[in-house]
């Protein structure tokens, strides 16, 4: 039997507090494994320069999956314009795409008229309650990031979520699409929080 043996971090509580350890947790295991991808949910850009800093000059390429246009008020972005340009400028990709584990169905369950969850919903519910509010959007970005063509389904990724605002998440995934969901993999939990 083989095995290895590698750091895992655990946070006191969530919050955007932890974000410069997660950046640094994050290119840690990513040199660890040789990976070459670090996938980072950030609304208005803010935990995108963190991130971007933090990996300056390491060969890493960075994925700033953000929120759709429209998330919080009708036909707005909530991403920096500037910051935006700042980070495309510096050669980041950044991926804006309905959310994989909500969408549609979110739709749905806030009706009036129909009312009720959905199987979708209860899913993220679950990563949720069950580990880390991270893990449910470092899951639901790298699924927005493959569907976008962002990463390929046949490489390992590290994976970046947070609580509310800035990161307390990171693990290692191996990414899928939307359609073919339950082939994706989080096959490291590297950060989380303790107590959700």
């Amino acid at each position: 039997m083989s095995f290895v043996a590698r750091n895992t971090y655990y946070f006191d509580a969530p919050g955007a507090e932890n974000t410069a350890d997660c950046a640094r947790f994050a290119v840690e295991r990513a040199r660890e494994l040789g990976l070459l991808k670090i996938v980072v949910a950030s609304t208005s850009g803010e935990t995108a320069l963190v991130f971007h800093e933090a990996m300056k000059g390491t060969g890493i390429d960075l994925i700033v999956v953000t929120h759709v246009v429209g998330f919080s008020k009708p036909g707005v972005w909530e991403f920096e314009p500037e910051t935006a340009e700042k980070l495309c400028d510096a050669g980041v990709l950044i991926v804006t795409g309905t959310h994989a584990l909500s969408g549609l169905e979110r739709s749905f369950s806030r009706s009036p008229k129909v009312g009720g969850g959905s199987r979708t919903e209860a899913v993220a519910e679950a990563l949720r309650r069950v580990v880390a509010v991270g893990l449910k959007v470092a899951v639901e970005c790298v699924l927005i990031a493959a569907d976008q063509g962002a990463v390929g389904i046949d490489e390992e990724v590290i994976a970046v979520g947070g609580t509310y605002s800035g990161a307390d998440t990171v693990c290692v995934i191996r990414p899928a699409h939307t359609a073919s969901f339950f082939d994706l993999q989080v096959r490291e939990i590297v950060a989380m929080p303790r107590v959700r």
